[in-house]
């Protein structure tokens, strides 16, 4: 046995799984010590102690330090034994008496959607239990337990080992899954959803004979559970709105159809909650239109907890927001700082000198990604990483892709200049030769180096605006400033050289992005404020002061804030305490303030909201539930579509904010080729149909990052590639020759 220790705690022939977690005591089965909180069980043998690793009481108390994966295995198993013994007692042997045993658990243990498993002995003892089967009457699955969804969602997340499971049954598992997804043509990014696997584990919980719900449950009362779920979720940011203050995103887009949507989402430092959607398809440019909609959404939000308002550069928003700010006065009014940052890039991506190495860059991209043995190549030399590298924005995806090229500018040389390339039909073909001739030009690259000295400070910026660790309001300003400061000094303080550039950005910054709130945020950050290289101009003060006058309508409040701003500037009181400058730079400004400005409580109350807010509209997927709005449906129909809404965009939001503490990023985990992945405005980088591979491979040859290689299909023949590299074709699993030095 392979749990079998030093001591022979394990009796002979033994095959229950159980024996894995127990000692036995003085070589007696029936006293048995659990390995985990060494509790000896006096009798009942290993079946009592099963029944304390899964948690069920009655004859022992469940054990407290047993890890959730082994508690999950042995209630599985503890199952099935339960079956096993109801089909000898009973003669529970058809289909439709196993299928009542199967409702009984999903009825009785998967609750709120999600079907995560809990124990047997909930429902009684053991021979209870086989009663209520044989019934088909659970008085437990009649007293339904509400349970908060982000429980739930632990437990359904726990690792199920497959400790049973040979590779032939797990490949024949993988081909039903693929076979659903091909059949139903659900998009392959479906496999990145956090809930994948959490729907895998549960299934294999519950164990075979599982039967999935149906159409209408899953349109009727499991929607109507998830509803519940996510608005107790939504209950629960909108009591924390009052305190902290809250920003509201609009983001407006389109669909194929021409039809125009606005989601409207509710930033706080707590979480961020998908509002409503409202269809803009009929709405005129004109502001009117978009201001009642506008101010629908902040009657529903309340005007006296929104800080700030955020909406695209277009010129019916920015007009509808003066509008909304004159009749409120009560919050600030911005342009997306992300958007802001992507009209920089685009604005200097239309000089002429920067326009022709994007253009030459988008050739090299577009002739590799267009040949399967370039791109597996490619793919070997940078270990794995991809050129193309895909963002909330065009035009950062677009400089981000140039980065790329230049950190790859080795691999790429090595690879153009090979025998390999030489010897292949690509090479001759007009777009080949042309794309070697950009490969080898000093002057390109010399091109690349100094696009990238403008474009890498503000795509610095903008990597701040796509941060989850931290709201952005009170690190934006600063970042501007040392973005400029750098590009100065890219040019060696040559002003012929860097105003053309600095101009766009100034132009920008002035027209479209300059807040109050951002100069207030800048001053009230005390990572920055107690900076010795930190300075407060007329416009920071200014700032200030209008930030003051339109969060705290009270004037004796404003009052107490400009008298007691003196003990922050100084570091006075709890400001100056050691822990409170030791934490100046880990702790979140807004933090920061909560724990050590409580003397000053209308000086607190106003720093925290204006430091606990975002000032760009996160990107989340483009949800294809727009087709909610692209034809006419009855009444009960639209709500359950409203609903599925709802539920699709928070459930995303819940889990951004989940996996931002673990920092996994699903973008990690996009295929540029792929039309699914790929953002349709950085399509032109990656697909040219004028471009005809000579080679015979399909996409089913590409070797992705993390894939294996089929035996079957070699991606590059050894003659191919020998030029002093490794077969292309040959990979350790994870797109890579295990020779390479990287």
């Amino acid at each position: 046995m392979q749990y079998k220790d030093n001591q022979g705690s394990v009796p002979p022939r033994a095959s229950d799984p159980g024996w894995a977690h127990g000692i036995m005591v003085n070589g007696g089965r029936q006293k048995i010590k659990c390995k985990y909180c060494n509790k000896v069980m006096l009798g009942g043998g290993i079946s009592r102690l099963k029944q304390h690793l899964a948690g069920e009481r009655g004859n022992v108390a469940p054990c407290e330090e047993v890890p959730e994966e082994v508690k999950l295995q042995i209630q599985q198993h503890l199952g099935f034994k339960v079956l096993e013994k109801l089909k000898r007692q009973k003669g529970l042997t058809s289909s439709k008496d196993s299928a009542s045993y199967l409702q009984y658990r999903e009825e009785g243990q998967m609750e709120n959607g999600l079907r995560s498993q809990k124990t047997f002995s909930e429902s009684g003892t053991r021979r209870r239990r086989g009663k209520d089967v044989i019934d088909g009457i659970s008085n437990r699955a009649k007293k339904h337990k509400k349970r908060s969804f982000a429980t739930a969602t632990t437990i359904a997340a726990q690792p199920m080992h497959q400790t049973f499971a040979s590779q032939e049954v797990i490949d024949q598992a993988d081909l039903a899954v693929a076979r659903f997804m091909y059949e139903s043509g659900v998009p392959f990014t479906a496999a990145n959803s956090c809930f994948y696997q959490q729907m895998a584990d549960a299934i294999a919980a519950v164990g075979p004979g599982y039967k999935m719900p149906s159409y209408h449950s899953l349109r009727g009362k499991l929607l109507k559970k998830t509803v519940q779920n996510v608005e107790e979720y939504s209950e629960e940011l909108r009591k924390s709105w009052e305190a902290t203050g809250c920003s509201v995103m609009a983001d407006r887009c389109m669909d194929k159809t021409g039809h125009s949507v606005i989601n409207f989402y509710v930033y706080c430092p707590k979480g961020t909650l998908f509002l409503k959607s409202a269809d803009a398809s009929d709405i005129s440019e004109g502001p009117d239109a978009l201001l009642d909609i506008f101010d629908g959404v902040v009657q529903e939000v309340g005007p006296k907890n929104i800080v700030n308002f955020i909406t695209d550069a277009s010129a019916s928003c920015k007009a509808a927001r003066k509008l909304l700010m004159e009749k409120y006065k009560t919050f600030f009014c911005n342009t997306c700082w992300a958007h802001g940052i992507d009209l920089m890039l685009e604005e200097i991506g239309k000089m002429n000198e920067v326009r022709e190495v994007l253009e030459k860059a988008k050739k090299i991209t577009q002739f590799i990604y267009n040949s399967a043995w370039l791109l597996n190549l490619m793919r070997k030399k940078t270990g794995g990483r991809d050129i193309v590298q895909l963002a909330t924005t065009r035009f950062a995806s677009i400089f981000l892709t140039l980065q790329n090229i230049v950190v790859f500018k080795n691999q790429l040389h090595q690879i153009f200049t090979s025998a390999a390339w030489v010897q292949s039909a690509s090479s001759k073909q007009g777009a080949g030769l042309e794309v070697a001739e950009i490969i080898v030009d000093q002057v390109f690259w010399s091109m690349c180096d100094q696009t990238l000295d403008v474009t890498k400070p503000i795509l610095s910026v903008f990597h701040l605006m796509d941060c989850d660790e931290k709201p952005s309001v009170g690190y934006v300003y600063d970042a501007m400033e040392k973005a400029k400061k750098s590009v100065i000094l890219a040019f060696n303080n040559k002003e012929s050289d860097y105003l053309p550039y600095l101009k766009i950005i100034d132009h920008i910054w002035q027209e479209e992005l300059h807040s109050p709130l951002l100069a207030a945020a800048y001053y009230l950050n005390p990572s920055i404020f107690y900076n010795p290289s930190f300075s407060a101009n007329k416009v920071i003060h200014k700032g200030l002061l209008d930030c003051i006058e339109t969060l705290e309508p009270k004037l004796t409040a404003q009052v107490m804030i400009t008298s007691n701003i003196k003990f922050y500037n100084e570091a006075l009181g709890d400001f100056g305490r050691p822990v409170a400058l030791h934490c100046r730079e880990s702790l979140a400004p807004a933090t920061w303030w909560s724990l050590y400005a409580a003397d000053y409580p209308d000086l607190q109350r106003l720093a925290v909201r204006i430091l606990g807010q975002s000032c760009s509209i996160i990107q989340f997927k483009r949800s294809v539930f727009k087709c909610i709005y692209s034809e006419k449906r009855n009444r009960l129909e639209q709500q359950r579509l409203t609903d599925l809404v709802f539920v699709h965009h928070n459930l995303q939001l819940q889990q951004r904010r989940s996996e931002a503490s673990k920092t996994i990023y699903t973008r990690g985990t996009l295929d540029p080729i792929s039309l699914e992945d790929t953002d349709a405005s950085m399509g032109d980088w990656v697909y040219d149909l004028g471009i005809i591979g000579n080679d015979d491979l399909s996409w089913m040859d590409v070797t992705m990052p993390g894939e294996r290689t089929s035996s079957n299909h070699r991606v590059q023949s050894t003659d191919d590639c020998n030029d002093g590299t490794d077969d292309i074709g040959s990979d350790d699993g994870r797109g890579m020759d295990t020779n390479d030095d990287l």
